[in-house]
């Protein structure tokens, strides 16, 4: 399996879970919204990485590894950087209080997101994965 093989698996996994994360906006479960599009961003942002020769980290936040490699990536995908840094930043913030709220505090996560949250949340998971769909298919392209 060839790392665009990999890119492509990590997108429809992405993918599978925006749509669930979509299922559990209209249920009303924000933190698990936020959970399931922080890691749809991280595959997708990992499925990006892939795309452009490099292997991604074993960690949740690819950041710091796009912006050390983004001479890689096409102009119009370097101009969208630093807001994919920041969105794989933020919500890597959010990937344990999502799932198992503030232990320290005993605030469980119904009680730490609202629907502006998921909102957010989800809106930045599909703009990143339209942003690596579009990267895919350029790449593919070329080949």
């Amino acid at each position: 399996m060839n790392n665009l093989d990999m890119a492509r698996s990590y997108l429809r996994q992405a993918m599978e879970r925006v749509r669930h994360a979509e299922e559990a906006l209209t249920n009303g479960n924000y933190p698990y919204v936020v959970r399931q599009c922080q890691e749809a961003v991280e595959l997708a942002l990992k499925a990006a990485l892939r795309i452009v020769g490099v292997e991604p980290p074993k960690w949740h936040d690819v950041g710091p590894v796009l912006r050390r490699e983004q001479g890689r990536f096409p102009a119009w995908f370097r101009e969208r950087m630093d807001e994919l840094i920041s969105i794989s930043r933020s919500l890597r913030k959010e990937r344990e209080l999502a799932m198992y709220g503030d232990e320290e505090s005993g605030i469980p996560p119904e009680e730490l997101y609202t629907r502006v949250d998921a909102e957010y949340a989800l809106n930045s998971a599909k703009m990143v994965l339209g942003l690596v769909e579009k990267l895919l298919k350029e790449t593919e392209s070329r080949t």
